[in-house]
């Protein structure tokens, strides 16, 4: 742990890594200096995990050095373990010289993927008061629906609304920047987020995102190692989550060390290891959230898996029918009303589709699909848009690695209980909301 790697510029059209004689922790000092000379409204976006809390270190101690303060947002999201609130406390009391904190505990929305009948949960619910995971914390930085400060909330907002709105908020009219400890090595899904050619950054800097006029989202350890992590802890000797010390003990390897909303379909995988690091606090999330035990119970078997086989004598289409007819009816519609306009958006508009994929398709599936031949806006252009004219079964190889149109696409998405159809590039709406409102004052006189 005595060298951190080299610094690594991610080239997104030949999608390959150019190394340059400078380490990551270097280089993310120059990318703060660039932000704290151009930025007088800066704030961190923290997590209280290891990445976040790595960024938030590295800026305390910018921040000290020239004798500034920066704002550090914390939402609280009361399934939370102890020891992680420990971290956050500590991050914040120990360095309130330099930190402007806004601890949130106002109730908001996310997605539940373990229950049928509650696709959505909401923290800090006044009506589930007597059932909270946690006591609402007591400090004079904690913000909840008593003292709320902020005029752009509304009751149960989304997690990702509210962090769009807030950064306007913070910056009152000023040129705002947000500080957030995303990786590339975390996930494709991160790579896309930061290297989209058709976003508009700061400077031409590819480790920032304009947001809105005058509010930028910057990534400062965009190139880091998970090694990168935990070598900058140790040689610096900075505090950080003991969650992750837990974490390791309980057997799971550091890439897999992940702090998230846990009900989500990101982190369901680690509900089993609430029941075993925080006993007392997992009794609570079971009584808390609905399906939170069948989560930990079936996720990773066949139940929830992508690897599911087809049951005997089953088509992809007439599994998918079958599951429909097993849920209860809002639920079904819910599925059905997301699975026709992703159905109408194949049809109508199609997708860009990767060369080598044209190819299979064209080769394997051609009385399936239209080619326009037309390339693509989005991305980097360089993809032909494919338009289906029917719907496939499946697609061996390429239904796992895109969200083409399949019956096993859509029966994927019942099985693994993604109601928002997150795998069908589908996001978080008000209208499902409401109908998990209606839900949930059907099932109560049940």
């Amino acid at each position: 742990m005595n060298r951190m790697t080299s610094k690594k510029e991610n080239i997104t059209i030949m999608r390959e890594k150019i190394y340059i004689d400078k380490n990551v922790y270097d280089a993310t000092n120059e990318r703060l200096d660039i932000i704290f000379n151009d930025f007088k409204k800066i704030y961190v976006s923290f997590s209280g995990g290891k990445d976040s809390g790595v960024l938030l270190n590295m800026c305390i101690d910018k921040a000290r050095k020239l004798n500034r303060k920066i704002g550090c947002l914390f939402i609280d999201v009361e399934a939370f373990y102890s020891t992680s609130t420990s971290f956050v406390k500590r991050m914040i009391f120990n360095n309130l010289s330099v930190l402007e904190p806004f601890w949130v505990c106002l109730p908001m929305k996310s997605p539940n993927s373990l229950s049928y009948l509650d696709p959505t949960w909401i923290w800090w619910d006044k009506d589930k008061k007597k059932i909270w995971v946690r006591e609402m914390p007591q400090n004079q930085f904690i913000i909840n629906e008593e003292n709320n400060k902020f005029d752009f909330y509304e009751q149960n907002m989304s997690f990702e609304r509210f962090v769009k709105y807030f950064g306007s908020w913070y910056g009152k009219g000023e040129k705002t920047a947000c500080l957030l400890g995303l990786r590339t090595d975390e996930s494709l899904n991160r790579f896309r987020a930061i290297f989209c050619n058709n976003k508009v950054k700061y400077k031409n800097l590819d480790y920032s995102t304009k947001m809105n006029d005058i509010t930028y989202n910057f990534y400062p350890l965009y190139d880091w190692t998970v090694a990168d992590i935990w070598t900058y802890n140790a040689k610096f000797n900075k505090d950080y989550n003991k969650l992750y010390d837990l974490f390791y003990k309980a057997g799971v390897t550091f890439n897999r060390m992940r702090l998230d909303e846990p009900f989500g379909n990101a982190a369901k995988a680690g509900l089993s290891l609430f029941k075993v690091i925080e006993p007392q606090t997992w009794s609570k999330v079971v009584n808390r959230v609905s399906g939170a035990n069948f989560g930990n119970i079936y996720n990773g078997n066949k139940i929830m898996n992508s690897a599911y086989i087809l049951p005997k004598n089953h088509t992809w289409k007439s599994f998918t029918k079958f599951l429909l007819k097993t849920l209860p009816v809002e639920t079904a519609n819910t599925y059905k009303h997301k699975f026709i306009k992703f159905i109408k958006y194949w049809h109508r508009i199609g997708c860009p589709v990767a060369a080598e994929d044209v190819k299979i398709l064209g080769n394997k599936y051609a009385k399936y699909i239209i080619n326009t031949h037309k390339y693509s806006n989005r991305g980097t252009r360089d993809k032909e848009v494919i338009k289906f004219k029917k719907i496939v079964d499946e697609l061996p190889g390429l239904d796992n690695k895109d969200d083409y149109l399949t019956w096993r696409r859509m029966a994927m998405c019942i099985i693994k209980n993604d109601i928002v159809c997150y795998s069908l590039s589908f996001s978080l709406t008000k209208n499902l909301t409401l109908r998990r409102r209606k839900l949930v004052e059907k099932y109560k006189k049940l």
